[in-house]
């Protein structure tokens, strides 16, 4: 027997073992640490005859198996490969762990499995390390899971809350925007943004749902209907700008020219107030009624431009009565002679006549000027001589006078408190009658 093992083939360690029956190997995510090589002598041995002997997860001596491949040596450094797969094999759970805890429930299974499992592997080294190891994999699984339906919870609560969000401000337009094409969008980007809010059950998502759905069917009719009784309104803005257009046209060639303006300034009122056509047709209807109005108002314009050549004469002459009459009306000097020269100005005027209507504006103003230079004389004449106000003053300084008088004969008897009113008095009278003088003086 010990020739035979000693000339058979020393095996050189194969692939790590495959999954066990019942096992489901955990799947790796992220690499783990190296694990360091273990050494199978502190906890098991093989005996010259073959029989294999490990330490077993509760610490005691356990029967592992036989080796008739090699040495006793040999068979010791295979065994101890294998337990160093088995301890790679938990690592790789903790690391799978701490990066997906929402697969805490199929780690737990597999450390399990793989604790219950420990009695009978074929391996040697710390099995009692990796025994509490597994225990620890178990208990954080727990822990993880916990955590995880914790966190399930609260996404399904947020993702709630924003579909209920999400629902709210659909139903919102739908009852009150009439913006149509901004609530349109809007109620577009809910539904895009609906379709990326996951974690719901079916019951509470089917609800929220229906409310958006009720929304946005809401928000159609609503906008439908709008559109419609929108075009029933350009349809009857259309007729109406069309029978405006025919009066238009009417009197397009009238030679009335204050009356048809006033007529053609009623239509363009009634143009405002019949609302907007179609799109299609709004700015052809405005073409035809414009160029009837630019009809008749350039033919009145082109009249106007000649009456006015006529009225440039009238011009001159007006410059020259300005020019005449300017330094006669001066009522700083004698206010009765400026308002006679004045009136011969005024009369003198009237008989000139017209001028370019664009000039009217200025020689309004030249005259203008004249004429209240004169009326601000007048009234400053009245102020100074208006018996009413003459009388207002003479009242109120006559009051002071009282007053002071009264204070004096009170500072003469010694009375001091008599005096300081009527002191007080006397100054508020002589306010009252410096701001009637002053209103007199133009002050």
């Amino acid at each position: 027997m010990e020739t035979l093992m000693t000339n058979r083939p020393i095996p050189t360690p194969g692939p790590r073992p495959g999954p066990r029956p019942g096992h489901t190997p955990a799947r790796p995510v992220a690499p783990a640490a190296p694990v360091h090589r273990s050494d199978p002598s502190k906890w098991g041995r093989v005996e010259d005859n073959g029989e294999v002997f490990g330490t077993g997860p509760d610490g005691q001596e356990m029967h592992v198996g036989s080796w008739q491949a090699g040495t006793p040596a040999e068979g010791l450094a295979h065994y101890g490969v294998r337990f160093d797969d088995l301890a790679t094999e938990v690592e790789l759970m903790v690391t799978r762990l701490s990066t997906h805890p929402e697969e805490a429930g199929s780690i737990k299974k597999a450390a399990t499995q793989l604790k219950q499992s420990l009695p009978t592997q074929t391996v040697i080294g710390d099995l009692p390390s990796l025994d509490k190891k597994l225990d620890t994999i178990i208990t954080d699984c727990d822990a993880a899971g916990e955590q995880v339906k914790k966190q399930r919870e609260q996404r399904r609560a947020a993702a709630i809350a924003r579909k209920e969000e999400l629902a709210a401000e659909a139903e919102q337009l739908a009852e009150n925007s009439t913006e149509w094409k901004a609530a349109g969008d809007r109620i577009k980007e809910i539904l895009a943004e609906w379709k990326t809010i996951k974690g719901i059950d079916r019951k509470t998502d089917d609800k929220l749902w229906k409310r958006y759905a009720a929304a946005r069917d809401n928000f159609d009719r609503r906008r439908g209907s709008h559109f419609a009784e929108l075009d029933r309104t350009r349809q009857a803005a259309k007729r109406a700008k069309e029978a405006i257009i025919a009066k238009a046209e009417a009197i397009k060639d009238s030679t009335d020219w204050k009356e048809t303006a006033r007529d053609f300034r009623d239509l363009m009122k009634e143009w405002k107030a019949a609302g907007r056509a179609p799109r299609d047709v709004d700015d052809k209807l405005w073409e035809q009624f414009r160029s009837a109005q630019d009809h008749f108002f350039n033919a009145r314009n082109a009249v106007s431009e000649e009456r006015d050549k006529e009225f440039i004469d009238n011009a001159a002459k007006k410059d020259a009565l300005i020019e005449q009459y300017s330094p006669l009306i001066d009522p700083d000097k004698d206010l009765d002679t400026a308002r006679i020269k004045l009136r011969e100005l005024q009369d003198k005027w009237e008989e000139v006549g017209f001028v370019p209507r664009s000039r009217i504006k200025e020689f309004d103003n030249k005259i203008g000027e004249l004429e209240q230079r004169v009326a601000k004389a007048a009234d400053e004449l009245w102020r100074r001589t208006d018996p009413e106000a003459q009388a207002r003053v003479a009242q109120f300084t006559a009051k002071v006078a009282e007053f002071t008088r009264q204070a004096e004969e009170a500072e003469a008897k010694g009375n001091a408190q008599k005096a300081k009113k009527a002191r007080e008095q006397a100054a508020q009278w002589q306010e009252w009658a410096d701001t009637a003088q002053n209103a007199i003086d133009g002050r």
